[in-house]
């Protein structure tokens, strides 16, 4: 059976990008070959993969419909505490706290507004 094993995030600059998340998940990417491209092993032989080949995905009309997810042990405090860390840093917190089916959770966006989630580990 195969698995999906990148994940690719689009963006207009990958080098902006990638310092965002180097900062927000203390990651440095594995293959940066050029301007346009890097990847983030992730563990388990998955990629995060940064892409600027595709701006009309990045169009202000363009839905959302995924976003990166960081689950995390320790309960609603453990969202919390990591919320304030990324909020120290500058990011823009598109929803504040609150709970959800599976927990606490909140979300922030990356500097082309991709959603990131802070959730409790299942």
């Amino acid at each position: 059976m195969t698995s999906p094993n990148m994940f690719i995030t689009y963006v207009s600059d990958v080098a902006r990008t990638v310092g965002f998340y180097r900062q927000l998940f203390g990651i440095t990417p594995e293959f940066f070959p050029s301007p346009g491209f890097a990847t983030f092993a992730l563990g388990g032989g998955v990629d995060l993969a940064l892409w600027s080949a595709h701006d009309v995905a990045l169009a202000d009309d363009v839905v959302r419909t995924s976003e990166v997810c960081l689950c995390l042990p320790g309960g609603a405090e453990a969202i919390e505490a990591q919320l304030n860390t990324w909020a120290d840093l500058g990011v823009t917190v598109l929803e504040p706290p609150h709970d959800a089916v599976f927990g606490r959770t909140a979300v922030v966006a990356d500097p082309d507004g991709n959603r990131i989630r802070i959730a409790p580990v299942d």
